[in-house]
């Protein structure tokens, strides 16, 4: 992901709610030095303020996004959108090298929309089946954190796979 879509993930976890560094470097998957000069650049810009309050167990920061802030992000989720329906028009279309071409363009903004859930994840496959290859020949594995979340997070169930058989026969 280049560092301009870091910028519009940044300022989009911000503006959906999360003020904790570690809660958006989380959420972001963005290491926590990078993640500090993205902010940087963000508030030099404008678009968050860092709040600092005290309490009872020391100083919290927070982080919010501006007026501006918000604005450039509803704008940015347009661009993204804009993208997105370019992409399902060329798939709808059926022309192959148009799609391949347009997917191969678009290829840094990807990740954002995954993340933005601007993507429709049946269509976007279709895509990759149509011009037969992979999401991961465009998409590299890092850049797909927030896709699996939960996925194999089975904590508490009991749905462990011993081979044998577990049979309930009621007394």
């Amino acid at each position: 992901m280049d560092e301009e879509n870091k910028e519009t993930v940044v300022l989009g976890i911000i503006s959906r709610g999360a003020s904790k560094f570690d809660k958006i470097c989380q959420e972001s998957n963005i290491e926590p030095k990078n993640l500090e000069s993205i902010l940087q650049k963000l508030e030099n810009s404008g678009l968050i303020k860092i709040d600092e309050k005290k309490g009872w167990l020391g100083t919290k920061i927070e982080i919010n996004p501006t007026e501006d802030g918000y604005k450039e992000f509803e704008h940015q989720l347009r661009i993204l959108q804009e993208k997105w329906n370019q992409l399902e028009n060329s798939y709808k279309s059926g022309n192959k090298q148009e799609l391949e071409q347009k997917l191969k363009e678009e290829k840094s903004v990807l990740p954002s929309m995954m993340m933005f859930g601007i993507i429709d994840m049946m269509m976007f496959s279709m895509m990759f089946s149509m011009i037969g290859t992979s999401m991961g020949s465009f998409i590299p594995t890092e850049d797909m954190g927030g896709m699996d979340d939960g996925a194999n997070d089975m904590e508490g169930s009991d749905t462990g796979d011993d081979g044998g058989f577990d049979i309930d026969i009621g007394f």
